[in-house]
């Protein structure tokens, strides 16, 4: 899969004429609205079918792309794509701008603290909140707890619900805003960063 990149998700039919609702996880709407080739990934993840993108259109306020891929001119035949990954080629990459980011590149970064040379943990995620935050996961071990669970077991007539308790790990994170003067040094070459914390950053997250 390192030849691919996932750019969104199918997640519902759009009307009567085969269009599709995608989820997008790419910052390109040039991915969801040229025409060109595109491939999708069965939710299973087994197989690789190419398609052809006609043209697609932004949802305002909902964060969704509406789009037409050839061959698909129907209700049913857009419900079989229901949960599909949408991908192009890792080749296929836009250019960016100066300290401009893809968000694959960034994952599993070192994450260093600029003031003290410690190292605090990886990058395990990125949010977006009004700007860009990085998760990382912290070096320092967790600490188990017990947890009690509520799970439902299926199929069931009364859908009893079961509680299980059991050792979980808490994995500890913080969130860093990305922006220059928190973080300014991105090393790709080196597969690290450095962050300049203000007091308070590095409180501890649980998730």
């Amino acid at each position: 899969m390192n030849d691919w990149l996932e750019i969104g998700t199918i997640v519902t039919p759009q009307g009567l004429k085969g269009e599709l609702r995608v989820a997008p996880n790419s910052d390109f709407p040039e991915r969801f609205e040229e025409p060109g080739r595109r491939w999708l990934q069965a939710p299973s993840g087994d197989r690789m079918t190419e398609v052809e993108l006609l043209g697609g259109r932004y949802i305002p306020g909902k964060n969704l792309y509406v789009i037409q891929l050839a061959g698909v001119e129907d209700r049913n035949s857009a419900e079989e794509l229901r949960g599909y990954k949408l991908l192009v080629r890792s080749c296929d990459r836009p250019q960016l701008a100066e300290d401009e980011y893809h968000v694959s590149d960034l994952i599993d970064l070192e994450v260093y603290n600029q003031l003290t040379g410690e190292k605090l943990g990886i990058v395990s995620d990125i949010f977006w909140a009004g700007n860009d935050l990085l998760e990382v996961k912290l070096e320092r071990q967790p600490v188990n707890e017990n947890i009690e669970e509520t799970s439902e077991l299926e199929p069931t007539e009364s859908k009893k619900k079961h509680k299980i308790k059991h050792q979980k790990p808490r994995s500890l994170t913080v969130l860093i805003p990305f922006v220059k003067e928190i973080v300014p040094v991105v090393d790709l070459e080196k597969g690290l960063i450095e962050i300049a914390p203000p007091p308070g950053l590095l409180e501890i997250n649980n998730f």
